[in-house]
């Protein structure tokens, strides 16, 4: 998945660290875009084509088209063209700092994929010339997975990290009375805020790390989807609390790509809290999110002293 993996268990029969850890190796096997063997490389490789997926990936597919929704298309997980376009063509570690503009013929088309229920999963046809990129909603719908199987096996707790799409459950570890997740800011050694979550869901977007040059053109890996190029957001950062880990994870983006007028329309409605921060450093939230601040407020603005 391109980034780092972090899982905690409390109690439980032995060996579920390992089992979670084999169980992140199978999702990514299966849903990374840059192997060539994963069910998703051959998705794309056979759009226009119904395609057999696994449940797993049958899921995938259908939490993007539901995410897509959620967030009136400000994630669209058919942005695969503009991604290659951007220059985004590989893993992020095998990039550098500068990377030439991709070729790509992809286009959109999030509304005409179909997808049918099969037996231990289904079957999903891409319309041709669209590609899917499962990009951070993979990440958070991992950790909902794994975190739902170490509580359906006997841990009492657990956390998964991917990359920082969080999700949490049950008891925390030593005397904590719950799981405390940091929000950082990269230009800053402490973080913005530290949210207490029983059982829960926490993802940052950002628009601050996985930069690179292209065509003269400083990038990044945020895709608006509306213009099909890196978000152009007032915001630089935004952090969403939410039940699972998939919707953090989208609202996150949507946050930020709405800017800082609209950042908090779609979040208000769906019973999730967020917090951003623009390319001021002023930082805002909304009403709920002071419920996971311990009785500590929000700071103005973000990095301490920004003018």
């Amino acid at each position: 998945m391109g980034s780092d993996a972090q899982v905690i268990v409390v109690d439980g029969p032995v060996g579920l660290s390992g089992r979670a850890r084999a169980r992140i190796h199978e999702l990514e096997g299966r849903w990374s875009r840059f192997r060539p063997d994963s069910e998703i490389s051959r998705l794309n490789d056979r759009a226009g084509e119904w395609v057999t997926l696994s449940a797993d990936s049958l899921l995938l597919v259908r939490r993007a088209l539901a995410a897509w929704q959620l967030t009136v298309g400000r994630y669209d997980p058919t942005v695969l063209g503009d991604v290659i376009r951007a220059g985004y063509d590989r893993s992020f570690e095998q990039m550098g700092e500068s990377a030439a503009s991709g070729a790509s013929s992809l286009t959109t088309g999030a509304a005409r994929i179909e997808v049918e229920d099969g037996v231990d999963g289904g079957r999903v046809r891409l319309p041709a010339g669209v590609g899917f990129d499962p990009g951070g909603i993979g990440k958070g719908l991992a950790a909902d997975l794994v975190v739902a199987e170490l509580r359906a096996a006997g841990a009492a707790g657990a956390c998964v990290n991917l990359g920082g799409d969080l999700r949490v459950f049950g008891r925390a570890p030593a005397e904590a009375s719950a799981w405390t997740v940091s929000v950082d800011h990269p230009a800053s050694p402490v973080p913005i805020a530290l949210l207490g979550l029983h059982d829960g869901a926490v993802a940052t977007s950002t628009t601050l790390r996985r930069r690179w040059r292209s065509g003269g053109e400083e990038r990044h890996h945020l895709i608006d989807p509306w213009t099909g190029r890196p978000s152009t957001s007032d915001l630089t950062l935004a952090a969403v609390v939410a039940g699972e880990a998939w919707v953090a994870e989208v609202l996150a983006k949507a946050v930020l790509l709405r800017g800082s007028a609209h950042a908090f329309d779609l979040v208000s409605g769906v019973g999730a809290d967020a917090l951003t921060v623009d390319r001021d450093g002023t930082v805002r939230g909304t009403p709920g999110v002071t419920a996971f601040l311990g009785g500590r407020p929000l700071p103005a603005r973000w990095p301490e002293g920004a003018a």
